[in-house]
């Protein structure tokens, strides 16, 4: 009696077919003005986890700070970008005009061969110390310009354009609890994280998060040593932050491990008291 126990069944696994080559996301971060500013810490974050970045700058913000324009800082950002395998294009752009947040998505298109933006991350701000009794007019105005009306026309812009899958969209803002001697960046970050959080509800049908990120006190070298010295002393980590803490975050919330987390203002201060 002849049996075929040993005998092979035939391997009905079917072939494997390569799978084609994915495409990257696009992230748009504003404010990577500098190499050691937050916003080019969060783009080489992004760039390393497989985003293609398009950036903003606007030097003469720098410029009339008191650390000063970096020169050669666009193009050394660009190379580091490159290195991570991103394509990237950086942007010029006043965001205390109303005309430039469409402009940028104009241009992003244009240069990135119409790539939907699937991360919109704001890093941008103007920034400039006084308080309630010497605060200009103007001073006030450009504030509330470039931190609060510039995030809702980028967010409109953002939602108008959206084509990527939905589910992976991603809005981030930067904010800060500063008021005391610095009333026109306070209270125009305040206005930014009611914006922001408000796209959270609106672009739902979008399938997009929008999340608010307070970094706390990152040394970018606008620090006095008295200021580092105390900011150390009131930290449990007893260091100072760094853009690489808040870009882990980003990184994390523009991932699909970080969809579940929406609507939220979160604090990355290392616990600073």
């Amino acid at each position: 009696m002849t049996t075929h126990a040993d005998e092979p069944y035939p391997d009905r696994t079917p072939t494997p077919t390569p799978s084609p080559p994915t495409t990257r996301p696009l992230a748009l971060v504003t404010g990577v003005g500098r190499t050691v500013g937050i916003g080019a810490g969060i783009a080489r974050r992004l760039a390393a986890s497989g985003w293609d970045i398009a950036f903003t700058y606007w030097t003469p913000y720098d410029a009339r700070m008191s650390w000063g324009a970096e020169s050669g800082a666009t193009e050394a950002i660009t190379r580091s970008l490159a290195g991570q395998g991103a394509a990237s294009t950086a942007i010029e752009a006043d965001l205390a005009d109303p005309d430039t947040p469409a402009h940028v998505f104009d241009e992003v298109g244009r240069r990135m061969g119409g790539a939907p933006v699937t991360a919109l991350v704001m890093c941008h701000c103007e920034s400039v110390d006084s308080g309630l009794l010497d605060t200009t007019l103007e001073s006030f105005d450009r504030h509330f310009a470039v931190n609060a009306r510039a995030t809702w026309l980028l967010i409109r812009e953002f939602g108008r354009r959206f084509a990527a899958t939905p589910g992976t969209g991603r809005i981030i803002g930067l904010t800060s609890d500063h008021t005391v001697g610095n009333l026109p960046y306070g209270a125009s970050k305040g206005a930014l994280d009611r914006i922001t959080l408000a796209a959270a509800r609106e672009l739902s049908h979008l399938g997009v998060t929008a999340n608010v990120i307070n970094p706390g006190p990152v040394d970018t070298g606008w620090m006095s040593e008295e200021a580092r010295t105390n900011i150390i002393r009131h930290t449990p980590s007893a260091r100072l932050g760094t853009p690489q803490d808040t870009a882990h975050l980003v990184d994390f919330l523009c991932s699909g491990e970080g969809q579940w987390i929406n609507g939220q203002l979160l604090k990355s201060d290392g616990g600073l008291g």
